[in-house]
């Protein structure tokens, strides 16, 4: 049997079978979410790891090496904000590389990596450089979890429950579009290429949510369907989404007016959130913060671990895949 034949997600439920240690007491949230949780002392921490390597996630005739960088490091904060993770903000980054590699465009990368680091407030404090066939770079995030009344206040997968509203911030498949136009030749600066180069990681909104009772939430990496199943087949519940809701920006739309709605739901790495929860707690913070939060769906009982986008008279929209798989 090969990769391609089960795909990533199996992937990783087959390998986290094969990991037979017992997890310690302190272990507040392990493998299957956006972050690792777990408590040190009278703190609660958390990390995440996300890699990028050259000809899979960027090319670098179309990528600049800055652009690089700085996904590289936006990619694990967004991982952190679907966590509602708050700094300090601690970063280990690998390197491996050939050779034959310019040291110009490894200086580029870093300077975008950064970049970034300083916008987030992120220290980076170590890491490793290895020789390797192409250019991939590797950030390992550590993040600090605020309490309330002694416990974490973190935002999981499975904690959705029918009867919550699902929310998005910003816009949907613009990344998407972006690659799709990068492909097609146009230059780095098109406004949708820049949303796919040089990704805002939520990491405000992410722990606004947190501190205000949110439970549950994901970041938008592998395509909204794609993403909001991962909820649904953590938490045992279904989802409905509303295809008119879906947030598309009108770049996309001019873009690709036929496709806007399958780029938004299927085509990933657009790394804005999708928070989960009652729905009182979200139209509040909706109405009463700068985020932009669009409502566009609710969390239903049955059938469990199903998402269905449902158009304006109810109609399922099907898509050939629901979003984005390493190995497939």
């Amino acid at each position: 049997m090969k990769l391609s034949d089960i795909g990533e997600f199996a992937l990783i439920e087959r390998l986290a079978g094969r990991i037979h240690n017992v997890a310690p007491d302190e272990v507040i949230v392990g493998i299957g979410d956006d972050a690792a949780v777990w408590r040190s002392g009278n703190e609660y921490l958390m990390a995440t790891t996300d890699t990028m390597v050259e000809g899979v996630h960027f090319s670098p005739g179309s990528a600049p090496w800055a652009d690089v960088g700085w996904k590289a490091m936006a990619t694990n904060l967004s991982d952190i904000a679907a966590m509602g993770g708050w700094p300090p903000f601690v970063a280990l980054v690998s390197l491996a590389m050939p050779p034959d590699a310019y040291i110009e465009a490894i200086a580029e990368l870093y300077e975008g990596l950064s970049a970034c680091a300083r916008q987030y407030g992120v220290s980076v404090v170590g890491g490793d450089t290895v020789r390797a066939p192409q250019v991939s770079i590797t950030v390992a995030l550590i993040a600090s979890a605020k309490t309330h009344a002694g416990k974490p206040r973190v935002l999981r997968r499975d904690m959705a429950q029918a009867g919550d509203v699902i929310a998005v911030t910003g816009t949907l498949g613009d990344s998407a579009g972006g690659l799709r136009r990068l492909k097609d030749g146009c230059a780095a600066t098109d406004s949708l290429a820049r949303r796919h180069l040089k990704p805002e990681p939520r990491i405000t909104t992410g722990t606004e949510a947190a501190q205000r009772g949110i439970l549950c939430a994901i970041d938008i990496s592998d395509g909204l369907v794609q993403d909001i199943g991962h909820i649904c087949e953590r938490s045992g519940v279904g989802a409905e989404l509303n295809a008119t809701a879906i947030p598309r920006s009108a770049d996309l739309r001019a873009a690709f007016p036929k496709e806007a709605l399958q780029l938004a739901c299927t085509g990933g790495e657009d790394y804005e959130l999708a928070l989960v929860g009652r729905p009182r707690i979200i139209e509040k913070m909706a109405a009463e913060t700068n985020h932009q939060l669009t409502v566009i769906g609710k969390i239903v009982a049955d059938p469990p671990r199903k998402v269905r986008v449902l158009n304006e008279n109810g109609v399922e929209v099907r898509f050939d895949r629901a979003g984005w798989d390493a190995f497939r």
